[in-house]
């Protein structure tokens, strides 16, 4: 399983913590009034890299549904 499950819904991403420690990575690194749709945080692409890299530098991981 991986900490973070990404929905690609055409025009932007959600991004859904899966595990505790991802929810924790949310909590700490994304603003509290974040967009939240379909059970996560909706993500702009052209902010998804910087996003990508911070999540995997702190030692989570990523996958596609």
């Amino acid at each position: 399983m991986t900490d973070f499950r990404i929905n690609d819904c055409d025009s932007f991403l959600v991004l859904v913590a899966q595990t505790p420690a991802a929810d924790d990575w949310v909590a700490e690194h994304l603003p509290d009034d974040a967009l939240q749709w379909g059970g996560g945080t909706v993500i702009e692409y052209r902010y998804f890299p910087d996003i990508a890299d911070g999540i995997v530098a702190d030692g989570l991981t990523i996958g596609e549904d």
